[in-house]
């Protein structure tokens, strides 16, 4: 869990609580319990405040709409992002993962995989949403790469989302039913959605929250970033009660994981689980020795070959980075 940002202020009853909605470098925009949205700075050089926080600020002006943070409120979870530079903390307090994969262009299932990871090590819940389904080959292709995590537990939905440039009545149809599929899912909760270029992920934000881009532009004048805001995380309610919302979320390279303990990693993959502590040494890496419960599994089919190969490469990725 993350320091206070300022310990001695963390709990101070007087200072108002506020939801970090967007943030950019060191501006945050944080929402009042009314609605009512500030642009906050934190004390100090550094800040580890991201999206989905909740967090104790002061105004700074008479007019109330700008301020200083100078709490953070216990976190239920965080997710973590990487880059080939460095891994950074990135989104908050979360209660579903909705991962958008397209049948077309071919998903990267070691993505996906650590997506799942994360999402499982932070106790979150994840759901796979299928995209272009409507491209018959792809989409069968897709169903059999998808299928090891069908049996795993993993709800995978299918849709194929349009953009507004395809305004079919068949359009519309594929859009109220994606809309209708996923209203239930996402009616109570954080959810934050996740897709690389070219899944459709911009249509499916656009669909569920029509008035993205006019809120996009706002977070654009109140942080002065212009087009830069837009590759930064963003909270959306779904409802006038602010009981569900969408977090957005830019593409990026890979899931950040270099926080789970190289001995902890199987545990978190639902298709090795079940063989830990069957296999004759203690500390088993589940790659070459004897003995080994999971490549028991492997050999019987029970784990498909690509889930394996996905964990041997993140087992040495992970040994590269704890030594």
């Amino acid at each position: 869990m993350a320091r206070p940002i300022a310990a001695a202020k963390a709990r101070d009853p007087a200072l108002d609580v506020g939801l970090v909605v967007a943030g950019h470098g060191r501006h945050y925009v944080v929402q009042t319990p009314e609605g009512r949205e500030v642009l906050c700075h934190p004390r100090g050089k550094k800040s580890e405040v991201v999206v989905g926080d909740r967090v104790r600020w002061q105004p700074t002006n008479q007019h109330g709409d700008e301020g200083v943070l100078e709490g953070l409120e216990p976190r239920r979870n965080l997710l973590y992002r990487q880059d080939e530079w460095r891994t950074k903390s990135f989104a908050a307090n979360l209660d579903r993962l909705l991962i958008l994969v397209a049948s077309e262009p071919v998903f990267s299932e070691s993505q996906l995989a650590r997506a799942l990871i994360a999402a499982e090590e932070a106790g979150i819940e994840a759901l796979i949403l299928l995209n272009k389904v409507d491209l018959v080959e792809p989409a069968r292709l897709a169903r059999e790469r998808l299928a090891p995590y069908r049996a795993m537990g993993y709800e995978v939905l299918e849709v194929a989302l349009k953009s507004r440039d395809a305004r079919s009545d068949h359009a519309s149809a594929q859009s109220d039913h994606a809309r209708a599929l996923l209203a239930g899912r996402l009616a109570t909760g954080a959810t934050l959605v996740l897709g690389p270029s070219g899944t459709g992920k911009s249509t499916l934000v656009n669909l569920l929250v029509p008035e993205a881009a006019a809120l996009t532009a706002e977070i654009s004048t109140a942080l002065n970033s212009g087009r830069h805001t837009t590759t930064h995380t963003r909270w959306y309610w779904l409802d006038a009660a602010r009981q569900a919302a969408l977090i957005d979320s830019p593409g990026f390279q890979e899931f950040g994981l270099q926080h789970i303990a190289l001995t902890e990693l199987a545990r978190w993959m639902p298709d090795l689980r079940p063989h830990l502590g069957g296999c004759r040494f203690h500390n088993c890496t589940h790659i070459h020795e004897p003995g080994c419960a999971v490549r028991a599994a492997l050999a019987r089919g029970e784990i498909a070959p690509s889930r394996h190969r996905i964990y041997e490469a993140l087992r040495e990725e992970l040994g590269r980075t704890k030594w």
